[in-house]
């Protein structure tokens, strides 16, 4: 008799808690599964029909539908504010000519990129159309423990939510994939299943913890997200305050040695102030503003973090000797690259007409022709060659060649930019990868 009231005891103790916690998963879904959208992406690729590799780590990429050169990526999206502003990420949007979001409640709509950050492979969307949006109230001030409860809601095919439960496994991990680096992520034990990238990572009370963004091939139970508030920092950059990336005018390239890899100026900007402060190309970046520049720190991070101050200190090694430079961040913020097709992209551009019309054997009238290609530039290396086309930037129509540098500017503050492309009869789009110039 004892043995049975004691295991009635237990079961009647245990019993409750586990009710309510389901419990609260369900209202934790019911409510935020309204915010999680489904994210549809069509992109141009040369090697579509090649196929892809995969590495032990891999991203959430799930089904690719390959037709003529496009591909189709599907994923999932956070709506983050009411007025359309959607957190996903970068890479599921980083060649992309189209992008659909749909919610759960079956309603679709276009979308545009509003700003990417590479480094942290983060993206913002905004939707087309005007109206508010169900959307979840996120805080980088939510501290995040390890052993809460974690949940995984994401929209992979805009019909009904995937939902997983677990714990927050471990903070602060590295990893990397795909020659990206990935630091500070946030590991967890929830299952993520495909297309649940750029979906929420989210805690029992349904605030969230932070952004899916891979999972470990060869281990179950092992996802990662990008923290919360590495997401509100760019979003306020973008909402809260006028848009304006800072620019010193260095190109870095990551290099290697005995010691280990290292960041070096591969390139400067002619009139920048990097060049103004006697940056040469060479030099190996040591510290920014005291920190030490290594593999995975987030240099556009820094940049953000101090383009409020009066200065930043710059510390280089140039041969085996060290420096440090002290630059004024008025400066910085009031320089603007000009001549951006020569200096900034390694081309030169043309109106289609007279003798580039001509020589080219031209017969479109809008857009501007590529009547030079640099050795070594960013044009050069995303692919373009003399004779193109350049028809749109970020889907804009370029009518003449004095579009081109407030396009380019604008896709600067994005740090976002997508040219559409003819050569020959072939129309495709190449993404201008500029998260290297700082």
């Amino acid at each position: 008799m004892k043995i049975f009231i004691i295991f009635v005891s237990i079961f009647c103790l245990s019993m409750p808690v586990a009710y309510g916690k389901e419990r609260s998963v369900a209202d934790v879904v019911e409510m935020a599964s309204k915010a999680i959208v489904n994210i549809r992406t069509e992109e141009w690729s040369k090697e579509a029909s090649e196929g892809k590799k995969f590495n032990v780590i891999k991203r959430i990429f799930t089904e690719e539908e390959e037709h003529e050169g496009f591909f189709e990526n599907i994923g999932s999206g956070v709506v983050v504010d009411p007025k359309g502003i959607i957190v996903t990420n970068e890479h599921l949007i980083s060649k992309t000519i189209d992008i659909r979001v749909k919610f759960i409640n079956g309603k679709e709509y276009e979308a545009e990129v509003l700003g990417s950050d590479p480094e942290h492979d983060i993206a913002l969307l905004k939707i087309s159309d005007t109206e508010e949006f169900p959307y979840l109230k996120a805080s980088r001030q939510k501290d995040i423990r390890v052993g809460e409860t974690a949940i995984v809601i994401g929209n992979p095919y805009g019909l009904s939510s995937s939902v997983s439960v677990g714990v927050v496994s471990a903070l602060g991990r590295n990893l990397k994939i795909d020659n990206r680096v990935y630091v500070n992520l946030i590991q967890t034990d929830a299952a993520i299943n495909p297309g649940n990238s750029g979906g929420a990572l989210l805690d029992i009370e349904g605030r969230p913890l932070g952004i899916i963004t891979a999972i470990y091939g060869e281990g179950k139970g092992i996802g990662f997200a990008i923290p919360i508030k590495d997401v509100m920092n760019m979003l306020s950059e973008f909402i809260d305050e006028d848009i304006k990336k800072v620019i010193l005018g260095v190109f870095i390239d990551k290099g290697q040695n005995g010691k280990g890899s290292f960041y070096y100026v591969s390139n400067i900007l002619r009139g920048s102030p990097a060049e103004k402060y006697g940056i040469k190309i060479g030099d190996r970046i040591a510290e920014l503003n005291r920190q030490k520049v290594k593999e995975g720190i987030k240099l556009h991070s820094i940049m953000r973090n101090v383009k409020f101050q009066k200065s930043i200190q710059l510390k280089i090694i140039r041969g085996t000797k060290p420096a440090t430079i002290n630059i004024d961040m008025k400066e910085i913020s009031e320089y603007k690259p000009s001549s951006i097709d020569e200096i900034l992209c390694g081309l030169r551009i043309a109106e289609i007409k007279g003798y580039p019309k001509l020589k080219f054997k031209l017969r479109e009238k809008d857009g501007i022709v590529v009547t030079k290609v640099y050795k070594g530039g960013i044009a050069e290396k995303c692919g373009l060659r003399t004779g193109d086309i350049i028809i749109k930037i970020n889907n804009n129509q370029l009518k003449s060649k004095d579009d081109f540098d407030p396009l380019m500017i604008e896709g600067l503050k994005r740090n976002y930019i997508l040219y559409q492309v003819k050569r020959s009869d072939e129309i495709f789009f190449i993404p201008v990868k500029l998260d290297m110039l700082f």
